[in-house]
């Protein structure tokens, strides 16, 4: 169906007195639509829907996780032009006659010459493992109804992983993610493991980035790692990451010079850490950034409480050499500075699971201690590639490598199921099919 097919059926309807709404949700949603034209033509139409009758007031709407996930959540959301006295409505799900408002914060930002119109509130007070639902307000008018699920102290949840979504084309990364999400509808937070995008300054893929998690990122908590590619201008040139920085906000790290570059959250009995490694693009910037963060990554690891201990870092801890077929050579295998500077820091403080990224490449290594393979240390992962820039056949395996996916390799996801007494972590293609299995027990 084309968009002027298309556009010349919904004016059809409004003549006969039919909703652009009412259609959407009675045929293509929930109707004979959704099996004639298969999800992702539904998809398709579900968004020049929302292209031609959407809130212009509300774009993009996400949930960020907050350091506390048990009582606060933090929503952010677009614009198209400023709106008057904008505030977030709340309520349980279960009582929905209560309801309670949130005041916003104007988080607007220019870039390059590119406006972004942007609010954000942080719930607060809000109940241990409760759903709530929640809407934007204002003089304008009102949003839809959003659900939000608060975490739970203790008890089994899972998380969806997206390894780098980079791309020229998002199309694939949103069937790659579409797909997850189907699949793992209970799935409580997710993360992009850094190089959301391929170029930081490109709005263009900004957009096309939240598009391709439209129906996730409004749905569920999201937790984002910062790449190297964020820090790209349009030229090329490494630049401090302003968009990146102006999308999404991350937990306070109490850092006054690098604050927002590296945070911690919980969620359930799980301690995440999210450290930044782009030390070598930040330039001057960062002179003291591997230095601040280890001490950071310390205190922060010793006072938490919770029983598992998870980091979230882009790039890689190993060092690969070049593989026969890639044509290149001059690259040892060894240990990557972040491996260098911060393996024997995970050993320190136990670590469970090091999830890695950046190399565009799935490869399991086990438990590694003191740079070696052990029945002990952090069980590290680099999650592979959920775009489209893809290395077939560029890097030979590892001698600490555990299990690779077949080359040429395509685009993948991962899953975390998180119980009393264990982790599992699951590999998946984009259809579903399962390729590797990992997991700690304590």
């Amino acid at each position: 169906m084309n968009r002027r097919h298309f556009i010349s059926i919904l004016g059809a309807f409004t003549v006969l007195g039919i909703s652009g709404d009412y259609l959407y949700n009675k045929f293509f949603a929930n109707g004979p639509g959704k099996y004639i034209f298969g999800n992702e033509a539904v998809r398709n139409v579900k968004n020049s829907f929302d292209e031609l009758l959407g809130d212009d007031n509300v774009k993009y709407l996400r949930q960020i996780v907050t350091a506390d996930n048990q009582g606060t959540r933090r929503i952010t959301w677009q614009s198209a032009s400023p709106l008057p006295s904008p505030k977030i409505e709340y309520r349980s799900a279960k009582k929905s006659t209560e309801s309670y408002i949130a005041n916003t914060e104007d988080i607007s930002f220019n870039d390059g010459d590119v406006s972004i119109v942007q609010y954000t509130a942080l719930l607060e007070g809000l109940n241990t493992d409760t759903e709530y639902e929640f809407r934007i307000i204002s003089e304008s008018g009102n949003s839809e109804w959003h659900k939000l699920q608060t975490a739970p102290d203790k008890g089994d949840f899972k998380m969806i992983i997206f390894p780098d979504s980079q791309s020229s084309d998002y199309s694939d990364f949103e069937k790659v993610a579409q797909g997850a999400w189907e699949r793992n509808s209970d799935a409580k937070l997710f993360t992009v493991m850094g190089d959301l995008v391929d170029n930081g300054q490109d709005h263009s893929q900004w957009r096309a980035w939240f598009n391709a998690l439209d129906g996730i990122i409004g749905n569920i908590a999201f937790a984002p790692v910062m790449g190297n590619h964020e820090t790209y201008d349009l030229n090329w040139q490494t630049r401090l990451p302003a968009a990146y920085l102006g999308y999404f906000q991350h937990p306070d790290n109490g850092s006054e010079k690098y604050n927002q570059y590296y945070y911690s959250f919980d969620y359930g009995d799980v301690h995440f850490s999210v450290l930044n490694t782009q030390d070598y693009e930040l330039g001057d910037f960062a002179d003291t950034l591997v230095s601040e963060q280890k001490n950071w990554l310390r205190r922060d690891m010793n006072a938490t409480k919770k029983k598992w201990k998870i980091v979230l870092m882009h790039r890689d801890v190993l060092m690969y050499a070049f593989g026969p077929q890639s044509g290149r050579s001059g690259r040892p295998e060894g240990f990557d500075d972040d491996g260098v500077n911060y393996m024997p820091l995970f050993d320190e403080l136990g670590i469970d699971i090091v999830f890695t990224a950046h190399l565009h490449t799935y490869r399991n290594r086990g438990h590694i201690y003191n740079f070696d393979h052990s029945s002990k240390g952090p069980l590290y992962i680099l999650t592979g590639v959920a775009g489209n820039v893809r290395y077939p056949h560029l890097w030979k395996d590892h001698a600490l490598d555990i299990a690779t996916l077949p080359q040429p390799e395509t685009d993948n996801y991962l899953t975390m199921e998180v119980t009393d007494k264990k982790l599992t972590v699951k590999c998946f293609l984009p259809d579903g099919t399962q390729m590797d299995e990992a997991s700690v027990t304590k």
